[in-house]
């Protein structure tokens, strides 16, 4: 029967999950990164539409007080 768990005498057997797991870690680090970059820009970009639009309604809408 097979243990439920292995974990190997020779620890040199890890070297290759450990590489592998740095490698993902690793992608997925940069991966975040440009999400966030893209993240930022379409917020940026948002923001200035949405403030074009706010000022040329209000300027449309804008009576003096009286």
């Amino acid at each position: 029967m097979m243990p439920f768990l292995y974990f190997p005498e020779d620890k040199t057997e890890y070297i290759p999950a450990f590489i592998a797991l740095a490698i993902f870690m690793t992608l997925a680090v940069i991966a975040m990164y440009f999400m966030m970059k893209k993240s930022r820009k379409d917020e940026a970009d948002f923001k200035k539409k949405y403030n074009q639009q706010l000022e040329s309604a209000n300027s449309t809408t804008d009576k003096p007080n009286s």
